[in-house]
């Protein structure tokens, strides 16, 4: 699978342990999109980054990170067909996936633990999406609007 990786100064440090971690594993190409450093930066462009890569097709899922993950989270699923999930722990990780279909998982990097980070990701990367009554709702997604009336 190809994995994008994004994130703001705030989710640079657990980045940079989960990219050392990732690349040990064989079911991963990792595509690094930045930042590199935990200079500040404003986590809506980061969130628009990888966004705009996942949606022109430049990778199959997404990982975000800023200090909480809200921020970006909350940018991220601004774009259409983006359904970015921030998650604290291993059953909201399957969950995403099993019924939400989640092509992006966001962390918060001053939040959440290395070992717990770790754990939430490999449950997300493995898990399929369930379909059945869950595809009605997240095609319902689609039809939602995405500028205020």
């Amino acid at each position: 699978m190809k994995l994008l990786v994004a994130c703001d100064h705030g989710g640079f440090t657990l980045k940079d342990e989960l990219l050392h971690y990732l690349k040990q594993r064989d079911d991963v190409t990792l595509i690094n999109l930045g930042v590199d450093s935990a200079d500040s930066v404003d986590y809506p462009a980061m969130a628009a980054r990888l966004c705009t890569a996942l949606l022109a097709g430049e990778g199959e899922r997404g990982l975000l990170l800023c200090g909480t993950g809200i921020g970006i989270s909350m940018a991220a699923n601004r774009f259409p067909g983006i359904r970015a999930a921030l998650c604290h722990d291993e059953t909201t990780a399957r969950l995403s996936r099993e019924h939400n279909d989640a092509n992006i998982l966001v962390l918060g990097g001053r939040t959440t633990g290395y070992e717990t980070a770790r754990a939430i990701l490999d449950i997300w990367l493995t898990t399929p999406f369930a379909g059945g009554r869950h595809l009605r709702r997240i095609q319902q997604l689609d039809l939602l609007p995405n500028k205020p009336a």
